[in-house]
């Protein structure tokens, strides 16, 4: 952490990284290839579901991000009680939270599926997913504290091999339960509760073998306010940022039903394809994580401000790329999912406009984990509304009224590129005040 060059660093960590959240992403995307197969209005409950999803995923990021930097700061400065004492602490949170969302989710999940977006179309198919999406809610919350830890321990190919497992059992589960069981979207939502708990069995067998240093055990859980604080207050970005995303999604999809179910699978399309290639960015991002925390902790600053000057470049030029390839090649992707002229149409557009945006979202990203990962939670906070909400939310209840369906699909990319002019100076100020530091 301290000695290799950055840019062989970065790289060597990111790229388990990398590789879990293709796969991840991958096996979202196989869940909405295989269920827009059923219709366009089961195709539309992959997008409203993704909402639930994304709230579900920001409870496990906001606990495993406080968690990770916490304890990889801890680290750097020789502190591992501590950093043990973090790491239960945001296990049992996580898994408390999942339990109660599992509850009250199954108790309220039709009210829950109309105010995601459910049309009367729609709805059926929305609770059969949403109810097993539900059910997989602890694992999912525990897996990402698990997967984040190990992350932020420098210890990414574990944590790709627990992520991983669970994605290809999901592919492999998805056209056997839709079709040959004839389980329809059930059968989608079935595939993923079962990957998400083997996952999730995978990653706590790592720590219950004790191979990182962090450990999860009751006699580490700890109560006190402070440790609590530490975590959620610095994973708060994390939860701003997926838990306004989540939001945002269920106002997208509130949006595009005068426009019917075409929109919202076009939209959901388009959004899964751009994730994909945001996700590279972001899996450096998360091998430039670690970095940052752990020699910020142990004050080498220099080695700072070189990982994040490389993860803004690299990250740009890589996303650059796949955005050029995804935007040539828009039409045939959008129809690889839905072989219908509406969504093709609408998926098209909405897919350009979205990759011409995302060229400037790492810009967003390396503020956002720079600040997250030195303790500076405010500013990152900040920059995770940013990202995905605060400019978003006002554009796809102004643009729509003035535009229509393309007020819909340019929401996203204005929405970002107000973000990324915002980050921009803040992340050259800290760049700047660490050369004081050396």
């Amino acid at each position: 952490m301290t000695k290799t060059p950055i840019p062989r660093l970065i790289p060597r960590l990111a790229v388990p990284t990398v590789i879990s959240m293709l796969i991840t992403m991958f096996y979202n995307i196989a869940d909405t290839y295989f269920v827009s197969k059923i219709s366009v209005s089961a195709s539309g409950a992959t997008g409203v579901l993704l909402s639930l999803m994304g709230l579900i995923q920001a409870f496990g990021f906001m606990y495993g991000q406080g968690a990770g930097s916490n304890i990889s700061r801890r680290l750097g400065a020789k502190d591992i009680d501590s950093a043990r004492r973090y790491c239960s602490t945001a296990y049992f949170l996580s898994l408390i939270t999942g339990l109660v969302i599992l509850a009250l989710g199954l108790i309220f999940i039709e009210p829950i599926m109309r105010a995601l977006g459910s049309t009367e179309t729609i709805l059926p198919y929305s609770v059969s997913y949403g109810t097993w999406i539900l059910i997989s809610a602890p694992a999912m919350t525990t897996s990402f504290v698990m997967n984040n830890v190990l992350r932020f321990e420098g210890m990414a190919k574990l944590a790709m091999i627990g992520i991983s497992t669970g994605a290809i059992l999901n592919v492999a589960l998805d056209p056997i339960l839709i079709f040959t069981f004839k389980l329809g979207i059930a059968g989608a939502g079935i595939a993923t509760a079962a990957s998400q708990y083997i996952s999730m069995l995978i990653l706590l067998a790592i720590f219950l073998m004790k191979k990182p240093q962090s450990r999860i055990s009751p006699k580490y859980l700890s109560l006190k306010p402070r440790v609590i604080w530490d975590i959620v207050s610095v994973g708060a970005p994390s939860f701003a940022r997926q838990g306004l995303n989540s939001i945002s999604n269920m106002f997208l999809n509130i949006q595009a039903q005068p426009f019917g179910d075409e929109c919202i699978a076009a939209m959901s399309i388009a959004a899964k394809v751009s994730m994909l290639i945001f996700s590279v960015a972001l899996g450096i991002g998360q091998g430039f994580q670690p970095v940052c925390s752990f020699n910020y902790g142990a004050k080498l600053y220099a080695r700072v401000k070189e990982s994040i000057t490389f993860l803004w470049k690299f990250a740009t030029l890589v996303v650059a790329v796949f955005s050029a390839i995804c935007f040539i090649f828009a039409p045939q992707l959008i129809a690889l999912f839905r072989d219908d002229a509406g969504v093709i149409e609408i998926g098209t557009a909405a897919l350009r406009f979205l990759c011409c945006s995302l060229i400037i979202m790492p810009t967003i990203m390396t503020g956002n984990m720079t600040f997250q990962s030195v303790g500076k939670s405010g500013q990152a906070f900040f920059l995770a509304c940013a990202q995905n909400g605060l400019f978003f939310i006002p554009l796809i209840f102004i643009l729509p009224s003035l535009f229509g369906i393309t007020g819909i699909e340019l929401s996203w990319p204005i929405a970002y590129t107000i973000a990324a002019i915002i980050a921009t100076p803040m992340l050259l100020k800290f760049i700047k005040g660490l050369s004081f530091k050396v």
